[in-house]
């Protein structure tokens, strides 16, 4: 495989990982507004300004919000958990990538 066609291949994944962002600042924005106004436990658990926090981060990807039985947090939780993932999955695959490629160069 050419150098020049696997840094493409890294190119795509950190697009990927910049629309992953993009879902990401529309839907946890939401989710931490929806806990705001209707979970305070969860609020008092994750702290004011949550939205970078890593204990926040930390608690939408390993999925915190489904121990709560409403159906409305977890229908804006889980695109955003999977959002963040796709981040996570993207920067980590282009960088693979891009060491790869640097390499046959």
């Amino acid at each position: 495989m050419d150098a020049d066609l696997v840094l493409f291949f890294a190119l795509t994944a950190f697009a990927t990982s910049i629309a992953g962002a993009t879902a990401f600042v529309i839907f946890w924005p939401l989710t931490l507004v929806h806990i705001r106004d209707r979970h305070p436990q969860i609020t008092a658990q994750l702290g004011e300004g949550a939205f970078l926090k890593p204990l926040a981060l930390w608690w939408l990807l390993r999925g915190g919000y489904r121990s709560t039985p409403d159906t409305s947090l977890s229908g804006l939780a889980a695109p955003a958990r999977i959002s963040l993932l796709v981040i996570l999955g993207g920067i980590v695959m282009g960088g693979v990538l891009w060491i790869i490629g640097k390499a046959m160069a």
